[in-house]
């Protein structure tokens, strides 16, 4: 059975590259309406834009969708991780300015909002997307591929020179809230050298030690350190999970992300659409349904968490 939220819930933050302030309302949403943002600051041009992988345009360093008029919004990976991690299927996400807020720098201040108001139960069958097939993408040493499986699987690895970060690799099944345990309060991450050449070229304008992890060789010069000691591979699988929830439906197979990132998994969904005998729809029996990221995660009809 498909959900959506319980009521309402709204963010008020930055943006990470912009630094402008953003505020950034949670809706609930009638069955079959998936995920959709609503730019309010638009008023000359179509304000939606649908969460789906063939609205992704080139972005550095985040996922950006736009809609037919140009109408976009940035930095969009976190509250989608947040969404799918905690089961809601559909949402209105209203927004008064082109970038997520970055809060935290995690999708944690999503999840712990969405779980206070809980979730309701909506008519419709829930479909999900089988993957049949092994498709994959590469680019040099980075690797993107989406496999057989009967649950969603998420694999990760990646390699940094700073010895704080290092090699790091970790699996997981994401069934039983796997999300909310062991994922959802990751951090994004990036090199004291790369904050510098940022900033220089007007991004990052709203980053800061607290809404993310910086290191500079083997030392983590955010207040407080790590949340965990491989904080950095948790918060990519968190990127793959958001960037995965724009396939408009809930995935069954297995993720592999070697040197991965935004645009590769996009390149991965188009690649995997674009073959037919890659996939198929399948309806969500209970069984299944109770083995999706965010089953039980949240209570429904309007019960908190």
């Amino acid at each position: 059975m498909q959900t959506t939220l319980g009521s309402s819930v709204t963010f008020d933050g930055v943006g990470l590259h912009s630094g402008a302030p953003v505020r950034m309302v949670l809706r609930p949403a009638p069955a079959g309406h998936g995920i959709v943002f609503r730019r309010t600051d638009v008023a000359d041009a179509d304000p939606r834009v649908a969460a789906l992988w063939d609205r992704v345009t080139p972005s550095k360093l985040c996922t950006l969708i736009e809609n037919d008029d140009g109408v976009s919004i940035s930095t969009i990976e976190h509250v989608m991780a947040a969404l799918t991690g905690v089961g809601v299927h559909n949402a209105l996400i209203e927004i008064d300015g082109p970038e997520v807020p970055i809060l935290d720098g995690s999708s944690a201040p999503f999840v712990e909002a969405i779980r206070k108001v809980g979730l309701r139960n909506l008519g419709g069958n829930l479909r999900a997307i089988r993957v049949l097939k092994p498709v994959e993408v590469r680019e040099g040493e980075a690797v993107a591929r989406l496999e057989p499986a009967s649950a969603l699987e998420i694999d990760f690895a990646i390699d940094f020179a700073d010895a704080a970060i290092g090699k790091q690799a970790k699996s997981l099944n994401m069934a039983n809230g796997a999300f909310v345990r062991e994922l959802m309060d990751s951090r994004t991450f990036c090199r004291q050298a790369d904050v510098d050449y940022m900033r220089a070229n007007g991004l990052a304008l709203g980053g800061t030690y607290e809404n993310a992890v910086v290191v500079d060789g083997d030392k983590v010069l955010s207040p407080g350190g790590l949340r965990h000691s491989d904080e950095a591979v948790r918060h990519k699988m968190l990127d793959a999970l958001g960037d995965l929830s724009l396939a408009g439906a809930p995935i069954l197979g297995r993720y592999t992300g070697v040197r991965a990132g935004h645009a590769m998994t996009n390149r991965l969904l188009r690649a995997l659409f674009a073959d037919p005998q890659a996939w198929c729809w399948e309806d969500c029996s209970q069984q299944q349904a109770y083995g999706l990221p965010g089953a039980g995660v949240c209570r429904p009809a309007l019960a908190a968490c």
